[in-house]
């Protein structure tokens, strides 16, 4: 009886200790009967300026396995629905498991397929309760345009959640990789929900838990407005389509970003769906960079563009007035006759006319003034007061538009000089060349762009920037910049008015009569560019840069085109022209320039180099050494130059496996080996130029 009495007492205490206190069981029988779903937000909708969705959101579904339930599982019909083999299944097992624990639910395979989702969801009763569906919105891009602008999303790794600036982010999220996808993540992102759902004796979900007394709902990310015109970006993409360059838009009024076009680009639709990886490798690979931003991140000496700031700065300073005359004889002579700086056209310019015929002599002539200017002690003063003019007209320093990787550019200083020649060892003559914007002054394009800006307002700009408003407010204080006028020196608008003469009279009459539109008066300046790549002489750059119209303007534009071999007025101004057309007048309706749109658009003007670059990347492809450009730094070098963040490198999985498949073996390394670099001085952003004293010829 005694020992009956004890058994009893033992299951009424452990029956009290399963019921009341112990979760041992609970959380077993919850973990079997309900199942915690995410929901992910939708990210926030783009729209330009004119209210049309530029990027938007889709719903695509991702496969995600909890690794310790996999026991029993028909694993060879998953990976017959996948298009795997076994060793790709336990590696990627493997790899979850190392990364995420067995217990935790882990991405097995992201943004799935049209037809793989259709047969996963035939067959998921299979793969339950180890496998399931997740739901996930993903980027949808209505015009396919504007990748450059955009950006891209990218998976979220372990080397992410390491940064701070991250805390918040799990395994399984995408975060913004560039473009305005990366500036505005935090304004975009929006917040995680979580749903419980009841689970039946084979892992089918059946229906919410309580009704969804215990859910979260997720919050979609805030929208945005744009300054955008997509329409005017989509034609600016066609016209520099074979091209290497930008067009850069501004409204002069609001700093707003109309266009920002850089060439070569990239579909953005490759960027997202199951074959993204795939699609950035390429483009990481191509020579040409796509995933350059060069409207922010390419850097050019400016050429003659640079001629209308020469002009404000020599009459705001009182060397020159508007009707004071230089003669050339064919050359600038006032270094001596040793290494004369050549020019174009023989005469006797004014300053409006100098401005229109682009006249060599006459902007070095005013240059040597500034600098010789007796008013200032030494050179040494008059460099710095020349520096801080270019300064405040936006130069040698980054605007702060929101878009990343923005570079710099550089105005030389005196520190400059000191550097390269020694104190007090350089003079005028060592820099001549920067007074018709070639030696060592560098620009990017937005910043040219936004010079113009500057010019047509007569004395003040506001920071280009792409996003004018946020709907439900701007939260982060990501706008408030963009609304301040940047005006640092007050120069009378009669200066102003003068150098408008001179740049009018280009389109009416001079070097970028190609840009001319009837009924528009159009204020502009073309440059033809000197360059060189890896030491050798290329095409000259071709460059124009205006605004429209003159009386109220509306439109402050620039156009690059590298190595085109030809002067700015030859390609680049009738770019800029048709731009302007489109923007000002909504259309472009004469069958004529139609027909000059098509002609342009076809036009191949890639620099041989490219090609060349290209066949010898094909070759090692081909010889399946994609992984030695990895292992020589190349992608490396890739992602410093297009300023893409180091650490999430999902985008090399693709050109890793070639190093990973046995079927492959890499080819034995020349002795050639160690020369494989990149080097594109003429486009790239952090070649460090040594000081030019050569003479050009520049228009």
């Amino acid at each position: 009886m005694l020992m009956f009495i004890g058994v009893l007492l033992i299951i009424i205490v452990q029956l009290m200790n399963l019921q009341l206190f112990s979760s041992k069981y609970k959380l077993a029988a919850d973990d079997q009967g309900i199942f915690r779903k995410v929901v992910y937000p939708d990210r926030g909708i783009v729209y330009d300026r004119k209210g049309r969705s530029i990027l938007q959101n889709t719903t695509i579904f991702d496969l995600m396995v909890i690794p310790s339930k996999i026991k029993g599982t028909d694993t060879a019909a998953l990976c017959n629905i996948l298009g795997i083999d076994t060793a790709e299944f336990r590696k990627r097992m493997e790899n979850i498991v190392f990364k995420f624990k067995s217990q935790r639910p882990s991405i097995f395979e992201a943004l799935l397929s049209n037809e793989k989702m259709a047969k996963l969801t035939e067959n998921m009763r299979k793969f339950a309760p180890a496998y399931y569906l997740q739901e996930r919105s993903v980027r949808d891009y209505p015009y396919d345009a504007a990748g450059n602008i955009l950006g891209y999303l990218s998976e979220v790794d372990s080397s992410i959640l390491k940064n701070p600036k991250y805390t918040g982010y799990v395994m399984g999220d995408y975060i913004g990789k560039t473009g305005l996808e990366k500036t505005y993540e935090n304004v975009m992102l929006g917040q995680r929900g979580i749903e419980f759902w009841k689970r039946d004796k084979v892992g089918k979900l059946t229906e919410r838990l309580e009704k969804g007394r215990f859910d979260t709902m997720a919050v979609a990310g805030q929208n945005m407005h744009s300054s955008i015109d997509i329409e005017l970006q989509m034609l600016g993409e066609k016209l520099m389509a074979n091209k290497l360059g930008s067009i850069v838009a501004i409204d002069p009024k609001t700093g707003g970003i109309l266009c920002m076009v850089s060439s070569p680009t990239f579909k953005p639709k490759l960027l997202t769906g199951a074959e993204r990886k795939k699609h950035i490798a390429e483009l990481l690979l191509d020579p040409a960079l796509p995933l350059l931003n060069r409207t922010v991140g390419a850097t050019y000496s400016p050429g003659s563009t640079f001629k209308t700031l020469q002009a404000l700065v020599g009459l705001h300073e009182g060397v020159i007035d508007t009707r004071f005359r230089v003669s050339c004889s064919g050359a600038f002579y006032g270094c001596g006759t040793g290494k004369p700086m050549k020019c174009l056209d023989r005469g006797t310019f004014d300053l409006r006319s100098a401005i229109t015929i682009s006249d060599n002599t006459y902007f070095a002539t005013v240059m040597q003034r500034v600098i010789n200017n007796p008013k200032y002690p030494n050179i040494d003063s008059s460099l710095d007061v020349w520096n801080r003019y270019m300064q405040a007209f936006g130069l040698g320093h980054r605007l702060g538009v929101d878009v990343p990787s923005e570079k710099r550019g550089l105005i030389p200083s005196t520190a400059f000089y000191d550097k390269a020649y020694g104190k007090g060892k350089w003079n005028y003559c060592s820099f001549r060349s920067v007074s018709i914007g070639q030696g060592e002054v560098d620009v990017t394009p937005i910043q040219v762009a936004n010079e113009m800006a500057y010019i047509a307002n007569k004395g003040w700009y506001k920071i280009p920037h792409l996003v004018d408003s946020i709907e439900g407010g701007d939260k982060f204080d990501m706008l408030s910049a963009f609304k301040e006028k940047h005006s640092t020196i007050d120069i009378p608008d009669s200066v102003f008015e003068a150098v408008h003469d001179g740049m009018q009279g280009v389109v009416d009459r001079g070097t970028g009569i190609a840009a001319k539109i009837a009924g528009i008066n159009i204020c502009g300046k073309t440059g033809t560019v000197e360059n060189y790549y890896r030491g050798v002489k290329q095409p000259n750059h071709a460059f124009f840069a205006g605004f429209a119209p003159r009386e109220d303007p509306k439109i402050a534009i620039m156009c690059v085109v590298e190595n085109s071999g030809r002067f700015g007025g030859t390609y680049a101004a009738p770019i800029v022209g048709f731009m302007i057309e489109k923007y000002l007048k909504d259309s472009i309706t004469d069958k004529a320039r139609l027909a000059r749109v098509e002609q342009l658009s076809n036009l191949n003007l890639i620099p041989s180099r490219i090609y060349v670059e290209m066949k010898r990347q094909d070759s090692l492809r081909h010889s399946k050494d994609s992984a030695y450009l990895i292992s020589k730094g190349y992608i490396k070098v890739i992602k410093d130059t297009i300023g893409m963040d180091e650490g999430n490198d999902e985008e090399l999985d693709e050109l890793k496996k070639g190093k990973d498949d046995p079927k492959n073996p890499q080819p034995k390394k020349d002795s050639n080996d160690n020369k494989i670099k990149i080097n594109t001085e003429a486009i790239l952003p952090e070649q460090k130029k040594k000081p030019e004293t050569k003479d050009s010829v520049n228009r």
